[in-house]
């Protein structure tokens, strides 16, 4: 009986020490801040999904500003590229997804984006 106290007294520490890291604890959780609906719309120009693309390649999409999304984010296989310019240089080779996600002023991601797959030879 003892032991069993025990296991839920860590579980119940894991949890708390989740929950205030901000993280989900559990599967069904939520994410700590849901993306802002606010009208914007991405859409991704070129190149297309699936398209074939060598190392380097520009990047064209448009965004619709929506009542808060003021700029875009551009992310490569979920990671950000801060500063992009438009132009990926020395994309290495094989399957990567790019998506573009609407932000606001204080960068916070609203729910308007777009991925695409694309191959680089």
């Amino acid at each position: 009986m003892h032991m069993i106290g025990r296991i839920g007294f860590m579980g119940l520490g894991i949890a708390l020490v989740g929950c205030l890291g901000g993280a989900p604890v559990f599967a069904a959780d939520k994410p700590a801040k849901p993306l802002i609906e606010d009208g914007s719309k991405v859409m991704i120009t070129s190149p297309k999904d699936g398209d074939e693309v060598d190392d380097s390649f520009e990047l064209k999409y448009e965004l619709t500003k929506g009542s808060q999304a003021v700029h875009a984010h551009v992310f490569v296989d979920n990671e950000y590229q801060k500063g992009f310019q438009g132009t990926f240089k020395g994309l290495s080779k094989g399957t990567h997804q790019i998506t573009v996600t609407g932000a606001t002023k204080d960068h916070a991601l609203v729910a308007a984006s777009q991925t695409i797959t694309v191959e680089v030879q």
